[in-house]
């Protein structure tokens, strides 16, 4: 359900400028990746968010498409952008996701989701500091179901939940990006509705963020969302949007979003 931006449209200009810059297709599989996606490290400063949400939570064939479409747009790589605006183990982490080389499968060696469990505990909780690089290896290349297994094993060791451990023992930038792959690799669909509740609520919306969430999960997705977002919520996602926008922005969220 893709919403065309005409120009005969009685939408506002500016409102149709918003939404067209996230709207231009990298790929039948690359989901939708618009400029206002892909170029998040052009210009003064980085959108650390928008760099962490995308590539936490895309496939190995959605980021190439990305990697792809950005070095014909821009005429350099994405990881030359991203290393040149971002530093020290964040920048480690974002380029290893650039490069997507994460497992796939659905094989899980329970032997080693026990010494991963135990590698990160050691490198966090039961150490004075914390050895990041232990992190990056476990989190940013192993499959889904294998890391659902140490996630487990995490627990039963450290008596805690990974995400609490890792609010503990990390800060910052680092923090928000290996967060968000945890939480992507139990629920991308929660993680996207968390998203945009955070992106509504209180003063003021995250129009960068809700409008890059609403255009590209719409045809991937967005009913699990919706579903999840009126589990952890107990409000709907549309009703939510209705009470957070108005106008011709809200027409077009309240599209992409569907009924109730």
């Amino acid at each position: 359900m893709a919403v065309q931006v005409k120009q005969e449209s009685k939408l506002s200009v500016n409102v149709t400028h918003r939404v067209a810059s996230y709207k231009c297709p990298v790929s039948k599989n690359g989901g939708v990746w618009g400029k206002g996606g892909v170029w998040s490290v052009k210009g003064a400063g980085t959108e650390e968010a928008c760099l962490i949400d995308i590539l936490a939570s895309r496939t190995n064939a959605e980021i190439n498409a990305i990697n792809a479409i950005y070095k014909k747009e821009y005429g350099k790589t994405l990881e030359d952008a991203v290393s040149g605006d971002t530093s020290g183990m964040f920048k480690r982490v974002l380029v290893s996701l650039l490069t997507a080389g994460r497992d796939e499968g659905d094989k899980v060696d329970d032997a080693q989701a026990v010494q991963d469990a135990k590698d990160i505990y050691e490198a966090g909780e039961a150490r004075w500091g914390t050895d990041e690089v232990k992190f990056l290896t476990v989190l940013c290349v192993r499959n889904r179901k294998h890391l659902l297994k140490v996630f487990d094993e995490y627990q039963k060791i450290s008596g805690k939940d990974i995400e609490e451990s890792i609010k503990r023992e990390i800060s910052g930038c680092l923090e928000d990006v290996f967060l968000a792959i945890v939480k992507c690799m139990k629920s991308k669909p929660a993680f996207f509705a968390e998203r945009l509740y955070k992106s509504m609520k209180g003063l003021g919306t995250t129009d960068s963020v809700l409008i890059r969430i609403m255009v590209s999960r719409a045809e991937i997705d967005m009913l699990d969302i919706k579903a999840e977002f009126q589990k952890m919520y107990k409000k709907s996602l549309h009703s939510f949007i209705k009470g957070d926008t108005s106008g011709d922005y809200r027409k077009i969220l309240l599209e992409l979003c569907g009924g109730e």
